[in-house]
């Protein structure tokens, strides 16, 4: 049976946090609050609870699913040809709401769908999600709703759809928005935004000026 901490209180906060390192570390999922929405997350090395996070959402192989982080540092161990243009907006804006598409290290075994040799990878600007992150290390994250049903911005939604699936539900209070975080593909020479989401073109441009906008 799913159980369900308030991290506005201390100490339910404190044994939820130790209750969701436990149950990802045993591959299982749990539900967290992020900057954006709230989301679905599995150990990302783990390819049965990656497996399990898509099957509870209903979600294909052909989406794979993204990771969280709780430190820029951890993208050294997780991906290749990182340009000086990525490093640059790693810098800008994490933690925040700016999801970047990388080549990943080809010596990680996992298993997050069909994702060619690329990873989304974010480190969200929320206290729980960072704590919990940097205590399990990168998860596999994605909106914690079924999918085509609109994504949840409190507890109360996610446990709705997702039920006994998951295991440890951190409930932060309703998040700041719905608004997705925007996606830049850093994986070749030029940056491109793939989707535009809390940051628009322009935001991003004063940064790295020569972004394209994918058609």
């Amino acid at each position: 049976m799913a159980r369900r901490y308030d991290c506005n209180d201390a100490t339910d906060r404190k044994t939820g946090l130790r209750e969701a390192a436990a149950a990802v570390r045993r591959g299982e999922l749990v539900v967290l609050p992020t900057d954006t929405v709230y989301g679905i997350g599995a150990d990302a090395f783990s390819s049965e609870g990656v497996g399990d996070l898509l099957e509870a959402k209903g979600r294909g192989r052909n989406m794979p699913t993204p990771v969280l982080i709780g430190s820029p540092n951890t993208l050294h161990g997780l991906v290749t040809d990182f340009s000086e243009q990525a490093w640059e907006l790693v810098d800008a804006f994490w933690p925040g709401a700016l999801t970047l598409v990388a080549r990943h290290q080809p010596s990680l075994q996992w298993d997050l769908g069909e994702t060619r040799g690329t990873v989304a990878v974010r480190m969200p600007l929320h206290p729980v999600a960072i704590e919990l992150l940097t205590e399990v290390g990168p998860m596999a994250v994605s909106s914690a709703n079924l999918t085509g049903h609109p994504v949840p911005e409190d507890c109360d939604a996610a446990q709705e759809m997702l039920g006994d699936a998951v295991s440890v539900y951190l409930d932060g209070g309703r998040t700041p928005g719905i608004v997705p975080s925007s996606i830049v593909d850093v994986s070749g020479k030029v940056p491109i935004l793939l989707r535009a989401g809390a940051l628009d073109a322009e935001e991003l441009r004063k940064v790295v000026p020569d972004l394209e906008v994918a058609n």
